[in-house]
């Protein structure tokens, strides 16, 4: 059983990884899901931006898939430069990308915050790639979506037995937080509500 202390969420080893949130699969998923995770993602970017956590953006194919959608971006554009790092892939984990391990090893962070598409293939793939390297792997279950809720309990299943901890936005915000009061506190408690 792992420990309460390996479940808490820590600024200083914590990074977000966003996976393939793109146009063309975007528009595959259930509409209010996608509404979820794109509001979601927002709010763990701004978290990333005021607790200074590096974000990565992966994206499978975008040739066929498209780009990152444009609410993502416009999110991320909020972050300084140096901390978004970006790759492509045809891998379905972003970990089996030839520019993840250099991204990993340059960032030297050991905390996984893991959102975005499908659950089932690219999220679940990568969350068991994180742990079989030793890293801790948080997956934001209302960050994540499959093109049907079956996938995306399965993959949010495996990826808890492959050893992820399954989570939500507020419990990321709220722990990233630890206290009440400040200016972070007033401005992501109003963005969770």
């Amino acid at each position: 059983m792992r420990s309460p202390a390996g479940l808490r969420i820590e600024a200083e080893r914590a990074a977000v990884l966003i996976i393939d949130v793109q146009e063309r699969l975007a528009a595959a998923m259930p509409e209010d899901g996608m509404a979820a995770l794109t509001r979601n993602a927002a709010i763990l970017v701004e978290a990333a931006r005021r607790f200074d956590l590096p974000v990565v953006v992966s994206q499978q194919y975008p040739k066929g898939l498209g780009a990152t959608l444009p609410a993502i971006e416009q999110a991320l554009a909020a972050l300084p430069a140096e901390k978004v790092h970006r790759l492509d892939k045809v891998e379905f984990s972003a970990c089996a990308a030839a520019d993840f391990a250099p991204i990993l090893s340059r960032l030297g962070r050991d905390q996984w915050l893991v959102l975005g598409m499908e659950a089932h293939v690219c999220v679940y793939q990568t969350a068991r790639e994180l742990r079989e390297r030793g890293q801790a792997v948080h997956v934001v279950r209302d960050a994540v979506l499959s093109r049907t809720a079956d996938n995306r309990e399965v993959g949010l299943a495996l990826a808890e037995r492959a050893g992820a901890v399954i989570t939500s936005t507020e419990v990321v915000v709220f722990d990233l937080l630890v206290r009440a009061g400040g200016e972070d506190f007033k401005a992501l408690s109003r963005l969770v509500r």
